[in-house]
């Protein structure tokens, strides 16, 4: 099973989306500073995640999720005010 995820930092409120087939490990490494691009910003929490069959499928969702129309998706799910 793969997943797509959308972390919410606590240091600046700022949402991270990624895909992974291990979500537990994933939002370990944010948290613990492996990634480069999440380090200086943590602790995340997980506000929304979704599961896929195939990694080809969790990897086009997570690019629709990074677009306008996939931010807007998730500013209406998770009732993002900025």
């Amino acid at each position: 099973m793969y997943y797509v995820y959308v972390l919410r930092s606590l240091k600046n409120n700022r949402l991270y989306t990624g895909s992974t087939l291990d979500l537990e490990r994933r939002i370990r490494e944010h948290n613990s500073g492996v990634s480069k691009y999440t380090k200086l910003t943590r602790p995340y929490v997980l506000v929304h995640r979704e599961t896929f069959n195939t990694k080809s499928e969790a990897y086009r969702r997570e690019l629709f999720l990074k677009t306008g129309k996939g931010r807007e998706y998730l500013n209406s799910v998770l009732d993002v005010r900025e």
